[in-house]
């Protein structure tokens, strides 16, 4: 067999254990009745800061209708959210994770209040088991302004934060009883700032959000844990790092970054379940490219681009979240301004094939995320105040609306907590 081969099977081998890790949890300190499930819950977060007190500059500024983290138990049925508490927070904690043993989540809170210079704030809390209620734990922060994105390493000893205003990522410990260290490396972006226009921008397009200077806007790790990769919306590169999971540090990979066409601005990328594939979506450009992942060294290879809108579309989009099924047939892409989710089948080698889109039921979907079971994706519209929820149809992948939405002031991430199996899904999403 050779190496490459044996690279391969060992990154779908491990995707595979830690999709499993996923799914352990500690069970509920009080028994459930017998002709009950264990509780599903969703937590929403959201922009919540005083209008006064949210960071400049942005051409979406939300106005902070949210009160903080919002707890729902979703009826595994229907999918519908029915609210069981509300954790108040005026830091907008715009970004949520949870570890895989569903004991904790964490924050990003888009601020920049803390310190000097001034930074934003990562927040851990402790999930109660009987009602999945959230304690905190502490705060800390974040290494930059605006952290707009935070995700767990897979060996689950470190948060990963990108701070969108300050331009930086930075590595956060998680110490043995949940609660955040300080940062143990702290990464700031340099280069040169990429054009204000997008060069794959449709036509009459006024996208412009972030090409004013150096943006970070996601960072997550591979499946294995080997490499961390962020981008910057600012200078259109996506960044790979080697990680150091004994000391919590980053270093440049073989080949560190990989540009991408200027002024289309690369916001979230989602890894493939279980091939070396990564979509990546841009926020100006508003389109999808498919990056070929080298698992020996991180090194990424573009394949293919792809529009997130429909054939002949003319005016301003802004893209937002990126989420592919658990059985890596599809891939959802959220379109703000077009108030859409475009939905893409994914064919031989990772390839991708514009199926067609569904209206979110709101204004300005941040972003969404498929329930556990895989039957159900909820948005969380932003400026609509509202979380809209869709079924799944089987097969297909397409989205029928169920009727059933929950108001949430601005919401902007949501993740859910199968009690029954620990940590299951959860797209994070941000500026």
């Amino acid at each position: 067999m050779r190496p490459h081969d044996r690279s391969r099977r060992s990154f779908l081998r491990n995707g595979a254990a830690l999709a499993a890790a996923a799914h352990l949890s500690d069970r509920p300190l009080r028994a459930e009745p017998p002709d009950q499930s264990p509780p599903l819950y969703a937590y929403v977060g959201t922009f919540s800061s005083p209008l006064r007190d949210v960071l400049p500059t942005q051409v979406d500024l939300p106005p902070g209708n949210g009160r903080g983290i919002h707890v729902f138990r979703v009826d595994r049925e229907t999918g519908a959210l029915a609210p069981t508490s509300v954790l108040e927070l005026g830091t907008s904690p715009s970004c949520l994770a949870l570890n895989a043993a569903g004991t904790r989540l964490y924050s990003a809170n888009e601020t920049d209040r803390v310190g000097e210079p001034k930074q934003g704030t990562v927040s851990a809390f402790a999930i109660e088991p009987a009602d999945g209620s959230l304690r905190m734990l502490n705060g800390v922060r974040s290494g930059g302004a605006g952290p707009t994105f935070v995700s767990i390493h897979p060996s689950g000893k470190f948060v990963l934060v990108a701070n969108y205003f300050g331009g930086s990522v930075a590595v956060l410990p998680i110490l043995d009883d949940g609660r955040l260290g300080e940062a143990t490396d702290v990464k700031t972006d340099a280069g040169e700032i990429g054009p204000r226009k997008a060069a794959n921008a449709p036509p009459g397009s006024f996208a412009i959000s972030g090409h004013d200077r150096t943006h970070a806007h996601m960072i997550q790790a591979d499946p294995t844990g080997r490499f961390v990769i962020h981008t910057d919306l600012g200078l259109d590169r996506i960044f790979v790092w080697t990680f150091d999971d004994r000391k919590g540090t980053l270093s440049s990979a073989e080949r560190p970054s990989i540009a991408l066409p200027a002024g289309d601005g690369p916001r979230h990328f989602q890894f493939h379940p279980t091939s070396p594939w990564l979509y990546c979506v841009q926020e100006e450009g508003s389109n999808v490219v498919l990056l070929e992942f080298d698992i020996l060294t991180g090194r990424l290879t573009p394949r293919q681009t792809i529009s997130t809108l429909p054939p002949k579309f003319a005016g301003s989009n802004f893209c937002s979240g990126i989420v592919a099924s658990a059985d890596g047939k599809f891939l959802y892409v959220g379109n703000r301004l077009h108030d859409s989710i475009a939905i893409f089948s994914i064919g031989a080698a990772g390839m991708l094939n514009y199926v067609g889109e569904e209206w979110t039921r709101g204004s300005y979907p941040r972003s969404f995320t498929i329930d556990p079971s895989g039957r159900f994706l909820y948005c969380c519209n932003q400026r609509g105040d509202n979380v809209a929820v869709f079924r799944v149809r089987p097969g297909t992948g397409g989205l029928d609306f169920t009727g059933h939405y929950v108001p949430v002031g601005n919401p902007s991430a949501i993740a859910f907590l199968d009690m029954d199996r620990g940590a299951k899904r959860g797209t994070p999403a941000a500026r």
